[in-house]
């Protein structure tokens, strides 16, 4: 970035309303011309504007505000100092116009007054009510560790029709190598040029059809009859099965800390909702009637469910301020679905 755009850039910041505002405690025309600021000593200040002193900590939070909305880019301080001066010239000057006892001006302070409370009175909730190791040891003990489940390591050849599929069999029946049939004939894309191989996997992440056909049989086992699912006509060879290990805690530890916490914070709102009076007031909305169900409705669905480590119902966000969201954690497990 040329430095000659450099003004621009941050004036643009500045108006993004990144500013937080000195006090606003001040919500009344009178009191917001009032209001008073902490007084800044010449040693503390990085320029003077008329009279008017900027302390090296609006500097410091304007480096900052910078950092984090260019992606860490940094700018020469004088820009910088200079960004302060304008703003402060600004200020001066929409006060000189009495702009700061505006309605409007008066009605949008008050707004963020309510922003900033809301957002400070979660963040006290949290620092008071932070989430500890023996919390995230319990939730892991119940919602990961003690999840129980098989995995199946199996090769598939799929093909078009009822008929190939019989025809496979018959070739499989004859001593065929199931590996060698799957490269040559099975329409499945990736997994077809690797003798049919689908990895490990869980029932779950594979199609109801499927998962139940490799769940009856045995390891070394293939299908005797045809698998038909949505994608076609499926031979099935069962390689191995092994109990489903869980991530150990250290792996998830990062996931659940986050989702732990927003719970609290859901709590917390849950019961200052049941403890206050609340009426809503606007009418409720008409919902509209469901339609009839089609024959495109009911189909099964073409992208399996995968099995997730933190429980599935996460709580709604309270304030994006509360906590960052978890990301998902699912188990390690390859999702290994055959392919359309």
């Amino acid at each position: 970035m040329k430095l000659k755009l450099l003004p621009l850039l941050i004036a643009g910041l500045a108006l993004s309303g990144c500013d937080k505002p000195a006090n606003t405690a001040a919500t009344t025309p009178a009191a917001v011309a009032t209001a008073s600021e902490p007084t800044v000593d010449k040693a503390d200040a990085v320029a003077v504007v008329n009279g008017k002193y900027i302390p090296k900590s609006a500097l410091e939070e304007l480096e900052k505000e910078i950092a984090m909305r260019s992606h860490g880019q940094t700018f020469p301080k004088e820009k910088l100092v200079e960004e302060l001066i304008q703003r402060e010239l600004l200020i001066q000057d929409a006060t000189a116009k009495k702009l700061d006892q505006a309605p409007e001006f008066v009605a949008r302070l008050n707004d963020a007054r309510k922003a900033l409370l809301s957002q400070t009175d979660l963040q006290n909730f949290i620092a008071s009510h932070p989430v500890t190791d023996e919390d995230i040891k319990k939730e892991y003990e119940s919602k990961v560790a003690a999840e129980k489940g098989e995995e199946f390591k199996a090769r598939h050849i799929l093909v078009k029709t009822d008929a190939e599929a019989k025809k496979i069999i018959d070739e499989l029946d004859k001593g065929g190598d199931f590996a060698k049939l799957a490269n040559k004939l099975s329409l499945d894309g990736k997994e077809a040029q690797n003798g049919g191989d689908l990895g490990w996997f869980l029932a779950a992440q594979m199609v109801a059809p499927f998962s139940e056909a490799v769940a009856a049989l045995e390891n070394g086992k293939y299908t005797k009859t045809p698998v038909q699912t949505q994608f076609g006509y499926h031979v099935i060879l069962r390689e191995g099965s092994r109990p489903q290990t869980p991530p150990p805690l250290d792996a998830v530890k990062d996931q659940l800390a986050p989702f732990l916490q927003r719970q609290k914070v859901e709590g917390m709102l849950k019961d200052l909702r049941s403890a206050a009076k609340v009426e809503v007031l606007l009418p409720a909305e008409e919902k509209p009637a469901t339609p009839p169900a089609t024959v495109e409705s009911v189909q099964p669905t073409a992208e399996p469910a995968k099995t997730e480590v933190v429980p599935a119902a996460e709580p709604a966000k309270a304030e994006e301020a509360a906590a960052p969201a978890p990301a998902e954690a699912t188990t390690p497990a390859p999702a290994a679905e055959p392919a359309k």
